[in-house]
């Protein structure tokens, strides 16, 4: 403020000194000088201020602002905001037909926005849910009409990459009753376990699940609209092999370009559709020059090798036993622990395409780690689970959430465990 006084000062005793001017002309053609001198004297001073202070007199100091970091997406959460389709009460939800698509094809090409459903729309689905009939069709005749939570897009992917015998053990586990079936409150318990994530988020949106009536179509489908009904295993079992089925077919269709068989090149490339393996080019080069041309698979053959790949854990288990651990496996032995882990036989066309493929050094034998990577990523389509490096590792999970549900279920009804 010290030096605004000086400067008011030097600003008074120039105008006094204009007063003593004696002609008016004078006057005219000093004041405009007087009064630059003026300006650049106070300029002058507010730059020394300036140059002698880092900051001005009244300038408010304000703590730096900390960066907040935005919480990491999983890749399938990710995944699942790209398919959604429709928007309920701020939160994004797929349809079944999003589903479909999710699972088969690798970008959306979204031409509109999302939709925004009111609660009439949502009511018309959950009717629409209840009243559809079970079959391999069912997501296909819903098609929008429908919605599918985050949780459940996990649940459901599950379904399409695990056998049932897991499914089954945590069903009976959450059936304290031992009546095989479950009410809608079990059944978010069993949703939960089987789609289990250590995020804090999916913890959330399955507690506020829980909380709230039935709002989505699954419930609707298994319990009703009300949520009353009861959902037998039996049920759940047909659904499950729906939905396999339902995806399995369009799978086939895509790749087979609506044909009712699929040539051999074909079953190569939905094989590594999902794969990013160095070794890529090598198995492109196999197929061009090991595997005829003019030769199919039908698709009774192609879902028993999806059956296969959904038991890839007892397969890999088999395998230790027939041939030990990560050493090159024979097509005999390759049969062999098919047959053990899933009860059933591989054509020789699938057998013969995959081992042609795989035969890295012309030995008639496939790498057990190579195939097994590629057959992870191609039951996971691409999307890894990043806490469990192996499909054991996701399944003691599996089996160590089942009782924690459990035991939660039967501390309700005070029976011991």
């Amino acid at each position: 403020m010290a030096s605004w006084g000086k400067f008011a000062g030097v600003f008074r005793n120039v105008l006094r000194s204009s007063r003593t001017l004696r002609s008016f002309s004078v006057r005219r053609a000093v004041s405009p000088g007087i009064l630059g001198s003026a300006i650049g004297t106070g300029a002058i001073f507010y730059y020394q201020y300036h140059a002698n202070s880092k900051t001005l007199p009244f300038a408010v100091h304000a703590e730096e602002e900390k960066e907040v970091t935005a919480p990491v997406q999983s890749a399938r959460k990710i995944r699942f905001i790209q398919f959604a389709s429709v928007v309920y009460e701020q939160e994004p939800y797929m349809t079944p037909r999003d589903f479909l698509y999710s699972v088969m094809l690798e970008n959306v090409d979204r031409k509109l926005q999302k939709r925004i459903l009111t609660t009439e729309d949502v009511n018309d689905m959950l009717i629409a849910a209840q009243k559809a009939r079970p079959g391999s069709d069912l997501f296909r005749t819903l098609g929008d009409s429908g919605l599918i939570s985050y949780t459940e897009y996990l649940f459901l992917l599950t379904i399409l990459t695990k056998p049932g015998t897991g499914f089954h053990i945590a069903f009976k586990m959450l059936d304290v009753d031992g009546n095989e079936h479950v009410d809608r409150k079990e059944f978010l318990k069993l949703k939960k376990i089987i789609s289990k994530s250590k995020s804090k988020q999916a913890k959330e949106t399955a507690e506020m699940e829980e909380g709230k009536g039935v709002n989505t179509s699954l419930e609707a489908y298994f319990f009703g609209k009300k949520g009353d009904d009861k959902l037998q295993y039996k049920e759940f079992r047909r659904f499950m092999e729906d939905l396999q089925a339902e995806v399995q077919e369009m799978e086939f269709l895509q790749f087979s370009k609506g044909m009712d068989t699929m040539r051999r090149e074909d079953f190569a490339e939905w094989l590594l559709h999902y794969t990013n393996e160095e070794d890529n080019e090598v198995y492109w080069e196999n197929m061009r020059k090991k595997i005829p041309a003019g030769q199919s698979i039908t698709f009774e053959e192609f879902k028993s090798f999806c059956l296969f790949t959904n038991n890839l854990e007892d397969f890999a288990f088999s395998m230790k036993m027939v041939s030990g651990a990560n050493r090159p496996v024979g097509m005999a032995q390759f049969r062999r622990a098919v047959k053990i882990a899933t009860g059933h036989d591989l054509s020789e066309s699938v057998l013969d395409t995959v081992f042609k493929l795989f035969d890295m050094d012309g030995d008639n034998c496939l790498s057990h780690k190579e195939f097994m990577g590629v057959m992870t990523d191609r039951v996971l389509r691409g999307l890894k689970v990043q806490p469990h490096n192996s499909v054991l590792g996701y399944w003691k999970c599996v089996k160590r959430e089942t009782l924690k549900g459990a035991q939660e279920a039967l501390g309700h009804t005070g029976s011991p465990i």
